[in-house]
């Protein structure tokens, strides 16, 4: 019985996963609008940012939602939010609504985000947390690895590559439907925060480096996300319907990275393995300043996402557990870390201009890599914040 009623409660949480991956189809979609409205790196870099802009403006405003109506209504709202956001590209295509439709998306997200995660602690016990979020960004990452894939598999064969939205519409709806029949018991939360009052939780100092260390993992992810097939295009001379592939293969390093992870961090050393995956990434980023051949680029971006992985859930976890009483506020601000997903792709974007070359934009990706260095004796100390 016991069993059964966790399957019921996992199931449709790990759904509202993929449709968290939703999210990043704003990679291999802003190549595309780049190369249908003929823009420039930066230009096609909005929408990136016009997505992680609201994690950002809504991150701890979501977190004080939370304290109000609960996890599971928030994770309900946020669904149905992203439905809305995935229909718009469908029924109309220009960059005014194609800027709309990922605003929309940005706020479905920040919503999940800051509520999915934390909602599983009812769920699990402490110990398992680590683990049950990386298989949650695991079901995530598939959703972000098939989104290229159908993308390129709809403008094959059917001219359309918009397709891609409808498809995850319908995924979204389905986990909405689902989750709003299954009851999923919540901790009391009897801690009354304001705004200023969560925002004041960044003195504390673990909780900021915490907190840019998400900046950091989300800036690195969107941003090989946006310039996987950018690079391929230019090293190559691919196309973009063959180049976007690069995506998928940096995605399905990160599933098969989330699902090896799911039983490493449930049995070994935390530290160790997060500086391990960091470690792998900056092997793979030093081959992309140099590499030219397909194989060898490929190998680079599929361990750069094997890498990247675990970083969200370690870093996550930890930050939770260094203060379980204002756990709320600290979803709302680690989340509110996702907006680097909007600063560092622009940054990107400005410097492969400004350079006239993709090298740009794995050199501001190089600065990222050097911070989660920094982080690693962090996430190593057993101190409370």
């Amino acid at each position: 019985m016991k069993t059964n009623k966790f399957l019921i409660q996992i199931v449709p949480v790990m759904l509202a996963f993929f449709a968290m991956g939703a999210v990043d189809l704003v990679g291999i979609a802003s190549n595309y609008v780049k190369e249908d409205f003929n823009l420039t790196d930066t230009l096609a870099n909005l929408l990136p940012l016009m997505v992680f802009f609201w994690f950002f403006a809504l991150s701890v405003p979501t977190g004080l939602l939370m304290n109000k109506i609960g996890r599971k209504k928030t994770v309900l709202l946020s669904l149905f939010v992203s439905v809305a956001a995935l229909i718009i590209p469908y029924l109309g295509y220009n960059f005014i609504l194609m800027l709309i439709s990922f605003s929309l998306l940005g706020i479905g997200n920040t919503l999940m985000q800051v509520s999915l995660n934390p909602l599983i602690s009812n769920i699990v016990s402490d110990d398992k947390l680590a683990s049950t979020l990386t298989f949650g960004q695991f079901v995530k990452a598939i959703a972000s690895f098939s989104a290229p894939l159908i993308a390129g598999w709809a403008a094959l064969k059917f001219g359309n590559w918009r397709l891609l939205f409808p498809i995850y519409a319908a995924m979204t709806l389905f986990a909405f439907l689902l989750l709003n029949f299954v009851s999923i018991k919540e901790k009391p939360y009897e801690t009354k925060s304001s705004f200023l009052d969560s925002i004041g939780l960044l003195n504390n100092k673990l909780i900021l480096l915490f907190f840019l260390g998400i900046m950091t993992h989300v800036g690195i992810d969107v941003g090989i996300n946006t310039t996987a097939p950018k690079i391929m295009m230019e090293r190559t001379g691919m196309a973009l319907s063959d180049a976007g592939f690069a995506t998928s293969v940096y995605f399905l390093c990160r599933v098969v990275g989330c699902l090896l992870g799911t039983f490493i961090l449930a049995r070994f050393s935390i530290h160790k393995f997060f500086l391990i995956s960091v470690i792998a990434m900056a092997v793979a980023m030093g081959g992309l300043f140099v590499f030219s051949d397909i194989t060898m680029l490929y190998v680079c971006i599929g361990l750069i996402g094997f890498g990247n992985s675990n970083l969200f859930s370690i870093i996550f976890s930890k930050a939770l557990q260094s203060m379980p009483e204002r756990d709320n506020e600290i979803a709302g601000l680690m989340i509110m870390g996702v907006s680097g997903g909007a600063i560092f792709p622009l940054l990107m974007g400005v410097a492969s201009d400004g350079l006239g070359t993709q090298s740009g934009a794995v050199m501001v990706i190089s600065v990222l890599l050097v911070y989660l260095f920094f982080l690693y004796p962090v996430v190593r100390t057993k101190k409370q914040a």
